[in-house]
């Protein structure tokens, strides 16, 4: 009599995926809910951050470069300050940080490369340097005892003037010099 009841009949399976049923996906939430306490500690990009570590201050970069725009220090201490912010849990706070970046732009610099029969140059380069110091207030071991430095360049076409290249060499530049410095501060790098 219970057989023919509308409430006891069998429910289809109902999966998104095939051949999995709610036991299976029981399971896997279960094992995702377990692995939840150890994504606080580590970040799939690779970065490990010291949980004891919760806040950071990056100073405005001072440019010291000659030639170089006026607005590179400014320019490079907020999208260091983005970075930290959009790839770790750390929040900014400039009166008593733990981690601390500052950093002074030491040369921008444009010389003649891959050089033509005749005297003649193909392409220029574009090279900026800069030292970043890195303070950790907690562990000052873990910070550097020296300023690093950093450097990279990207080359354009001799025949192209540096004002029309400019900003979108910086932009590339910047680029791997955040991730050097990023790298060098919380992987160790």
């Amino acid at each position: 009599m219970l057989e023919n009841n509308y409430f006891c009949k069998k429910m289809p399976k109902i999966s998104p995926v095939k051949g999995l049923n709610l036991f299976h996906w029981r399971r896997l939430i279960a094992v995702l809910w377990a692995c939840l306490p150890f994504w606080a500690c580590y970040s799939f990009k690779g970065i490990s951050v010291d949980p004891a570590v919760r806040t950071y201050n990056v100073q405005i970069f001072e440019n010291q470069a000659l030639n170089a725009p006026s607005t590179l220090g400014v320019d490079f201490t907020e999208k260091l300050k983005d970075k930290i912010r959009t790839e770790t849990r750390l929040l900014l706070d400039i009166t008593k940080p733990d981690v601390e970046f500052s950093g002074i732009f030491e040369d921008y610099r444009v010389t003649p490369v891959a050089p033509k029969p005749g005297e003649t140059v193909a392409f220029n380069r574009l090279e900026i340097r800069l030292k970043v110091n890195f303070l950790n207030n907690n562990e000052p071991e873990k910070g550097w005892s020296t300023p690093k430095s950093f450097s990279f360049f990207q080359e354009f076409a001799s025949d192209k003037e540096l004002l029309a290249v400019q900003d979108q060499l910086i932009t590339d530049i910047s680029k791997q010099l955040l991730e050097d410095v990023f790298n060098a501060a919380f992987n160790n790098w």
